[in-house]
């Protein structure tokens, strides 16, 4: 199908589908070919199997964004998690590009993008290990661009009910747009700038959370993140950092 809509920076390579199981899995599969001087990026109208994290569902019909950046980067496998974030923020940078001026738009820890409170996009950071390097990594970010699903565990929203009028096509191209320079960035000059551009996007900075770690629920105030990506939550026992966990802010915080 046509592609001429889309526009990406110089070095990616696209693998455009109607349908597909998951862009993920497909990036997965050209990981094996793919050369270090390319960034593939798998784009599909729908999914069958989207998954978001902890293997949820991710709805996927038509008239949303599902796509999937791939990546052949020999990194310590310590940095991987913050390939993460800088998807976040380009997601984010891209998503406020394409809304009025004026909509909030907050990075949610560890991989939602809000828009006035609401979620527009999750990601879902896969990769593989080899020794003490990775040597893939793959973002799969998902943006709800003219629908969004009913009755999810966070509320949700989309760049068209915030009044954004962008095609998939166009949010595409934004986002590959931002991922290149944030890309850049933490290539030339590592986590810390990603880091502080995320911080001050966070939703619920300051404030009282609760974060679900499945076996046990930890409360205190939300202070950022470390210099891996982890969440620093000040507690009554004092500070804890966590890797991995559902964060909830009041009045959520105070539910059982």
């Amino acid at each position: 199908f046509g592609t001429d809509a889309i526009v990406l920076p110089a070095g990616f390579r696209l693998a455009a589908f109607e349908t597909t199981e998951s862009t993920n899995d497909d990036a997965r599969r050209l990981a094996q070919d793919a050369t270090e001087d390319e960034i593939h990026v798998v784009w599909s109208r729908v999914q069958t199997r989207g998954r978001g994290r902890r293997q949820r569902e991710w709805t996927s019909v038509a008239g949303n964004l599902y796509c999937s950046f791939l990546l052949r980067h020999h990194a310590p496998a310590a940095r991987a998690p913050e390939l993460g974030f800088v998807a976040g923020v380009a997601a984010a940078e891209a998503i406020e590009s394409l809304v009025p001026d004026g909509s909030k738009i907050e990075c949610k820890w560890p991989n939602d993008i809000l828009i006035d409170g609401n979620k527009v996009a999750g990601i879902l950071l896969e990769t593989e290990t080899t020794g003490e390097e990775v040597p893939w990594l793959i973002a799969g970010i998902g943006i709800n661009v003219t629908s969004y699903p009913d009755n999810t565990r966070i509320p949700a929203t989309s760049i068209r009910e915030a009044g954004g009028t962008a095609s998939v096509e166009q949010t595409l191209s934004a986002l590959a747009g931002r991922f290149s320079d944030w890309l850049d960035i933490w290539r030339l000059n590592g986590f810390d700038p990603v880091r502080e551009a995320w911080e001050t996007r966070a939703a619920g900075f300051g404030q009282k959370a609760s974060v679900d770690l499945g076996a046990q629920r930890v409360s205190g105030t939300f202070a950022g993140i470390d210099l891996s990506g982890a969440l620093l939550l000040d507690t009554a026992d004092g500070p804890r950092r966590i890797t991995a966990g559902d964060v909830y802010f009041a009045p959520s915080a105070s539910e059982d």
